[in-house]
């Protein structure tokens, strides 16, 4: 199977597509055991990533912009989801919310993300919290 190092765009569709239908025990394939981010390891990254999903059921990752330059990678995502259960503290509000997501990725030699910079719990927070004003 192809890894982020040999076809970055096909393996980051395949990536936002295990995510979008909840596969988060397949994301081995496509992050470092030791990856660093906003919850580092990979158990961290998968938590991260079910933390949103409970609290948005309906969560999709959509992807807008993907640029690739050497081992970096720059996503620009549409994400859409309703709020129907706790985030960050905040209860649900059954608010239907859509924001962009910035995502930044660091790629190792065996073709995994291993570095994730990202704002999408900011984002999600801030139109919570904001309306989006």
């Amino acid at each position: 199977m192809a890894t982020f190092a040999d076809d970055p765009v096909g393996t980051y569709a395949r990536y936002i597509a295990a995510c979008n239908k909840r596969r988060f025990g397949d994301l081995d394939e496509f992050i470092a055991t030791d990856v660093e981010g906003v919850r580092s390891g990979v158990e961290g990254y998968r938590d991260g990533l079910q933390d949103i999903t409970v609290a948005f059921p309906d969560f999709n990752w959509r992807i807008e912009d993907l640029i690739v330059e050497g081992r970096s990678m720059a996503a620009r995502l549409t994400d859409t989801g309703t709020h129907q259960g706790e985030f960050d503290g905040i209860p649900a509000t059954g608010r239907h919310v859509q924001i962009r997501e910035l995502a930044v990725y660091r790629i190792d030699d065996d073709g995994k993300i291993v570095r994730c910079w990202g704002d999408l719990e900011v984002a999600l927070r801030s139109e919570l919290l904001t309306g989006g004003k």
